[in-house]
């Protein structure tokens, strides 16, 4: 070939092109229409390609996202609803064997996929029925109300979740038919799934799994010596 007949290749812009991240986009429609129809109530999402889609939206919509999610996604299948605290724990962890912390804890609230900006958080999964893909929703709790609507007339299956979340993390569900105990006796105080409640007990005796664990005797191999073991020789 001729040089008057070559083509040059183009040259790279800022030195090797960047290669293009991979792309859902059976999840990138889930999420669109479910934009579609909660509109400014959607605060923010991230997809995990292959795996599953978080959608945030507002607390003020969180009752109507599950009804979107059941209705118009074919997210019929309600699988949990719980709740997180994302702050720090003061106490630092247990598993470690220190009772005070060596240093002050940093408690800057960093929160999971989709965002967050307080530091409860309510989140739900469910699974589409036709194309069996599953969606996350999550909502911020209102730090001075600490309440969020119910599930309860979206899926019945939430009902015992939410008395749970209340009483592992104290916060409430606005028309729930019912938020008793199912684990604490009437008269408990406080919410053992928050990070700032005092497990006394592994204050008082360090975490059982905080063992000094002696290593396995060494395994002597047995000396090889030749044909000693021959059937050949025995006869």
């Amino acid at each position: 070939m001729s040089a008057d007949t070559e083509t040059e290749a183009p040259e790279a812009a800022d030195g090797e092109a960047e290669e293009a991240e991979p792309r859902d986009e059976a999840r990138e429609e889930l999420r669109d229409r479910f934009a579609a129809e909660l509109g400014d109530a959607v605060v923010d999402s991230h997809i995990a390609v292959g795996h599953t889609l978080w959608v945030r939206v507002t607390a003020e919509a969180w009752a109507t996202a599950a009804l979107v999610a059941r209705d118009h996604l074919n997210c019929r299948w309600f699988d949990f609803l719980s709740a997180i605290d994302w702050l720090p724990s003061p106490y630092g962890r247990y598993e470690d064997d220190g009772l005070t912390p060596p240093e002050p804890i940093d408690q800057t609230i960093v929160t999971g996929y989709a965002g967050g900006d307080t530091r409860f958080q309510v989140f739900g999964h469910l699974v589409d029925v036709v194309d069996h893909h599953d969606i996350v929703l999550k909502a911020d709790v209102p730090d001075d109300t600490l309440t969020v609507p119910t599930w309860t007339g979206a899926f019945d299956g939430a009902n015992w979740h939410e008395r749970e979340a209340r009483e592992m993390f104290g916060i409430n569900f606005e028309g729930h038919p019912g938020l008793r105990n199912i684990y604490l006796p009437t008269g408990f105080e406080g919410h053992p799934l928050r990070k700032d409640f005092p497990l006394i007990s592994r204050i008082v005796k360090p975490w059982p799994g905080i063992v000094d664990v002696e290593p396995m005797p060494a395994v002597e191999e047995p000396e090889d010596d030749g044909d000693a073991g021959s059937t050949e020789d025995a006869s």
